[in-house]
């Protein structure tokens, strides 16, 4: 059987090559099913996933792993402030107050540690014209090799902001973070605290 693959999943990578060495707490927000956490489980030894959709997080629980799923909103919960290595956020930061979302990870993070926001925004056409059609013709060639996977967690469609709009909210509140506009149709954000 072929693993999984959507857009969210394609840079799973990106997050877990960012992990610093000898780290000891991860928190993927917005966790979902779960596969961010048990992928960040396999290099960092203490886990916790963090969403509101409880279908998905019930889904995430039947793997029987050790990772802590939280039910809950990240922005309230009451999460360790400045308590993980890694925090890992997938297609959720959209779900909220984009500035508020960059506060609270950042607060967060130990000093040392690492952010990793992968994240859709809204394109700006005409002039993003070329960049999304390069995006579909690059997805649909994932697609016909890897096939296609939808995950059953709730979507906001369209996003509230643009990609600048994310470059420079990241760029005001996390200093030195790097900001890639990535092909299949997100961005990414990566900072160091």
């Amino acid at each position: 059987m072929r693993q999984p693959w959507n857009h969210n999943i394609h840079y799973h990578p990106q997050i877990l090559q960012a992990v610093p060495s000898g780290a000891e707490r991860a928190l993927d927000i917005g966790c979902g099913e779960g596969m961010l956490a048990r992928k960040l489980r396999g290099v960092v030894p203490h886990v916790t996933g963090i969403d509101l959709h409880t279908p998905s997080l019930e889904l995430a629980r039947n793997h029987g792993d050790d990772i802590e799923y939280v039910h809950g909103d990240f922005l309230e919960h009451p999460l360790e402030p400045a308590s993980y290595d890694v925090i890992g956020s997938v297609a959720t930061i959209h779900h909220v107050d984009a500035r508020t979302g960059l506060l609270r990870m950042r607060d967060l993070l130990r000093p040392g540690g690492a952010l990793v926001v992968v994240g859709v925004a809204r394109s700006s056409l005409p002039r993003d014209l070329p960049r999304e059609l390069a995006g579909v013709a690059t997805h649909w060639a994932h697609r016909a090799v890897k096939g296609h996977w939808e995950h059953p967690s709730p979507t906001v469609w369209p996003p509230p902001v643009t990609f600048p709009e994310m470059q420079s909210l990241a760029a005001e509140l996390l200093p030195g973070a790097a900001f890639r506009r990535h092909l299949l149709f997100r961005y990414s954000i990566t900072w160091r605290k």
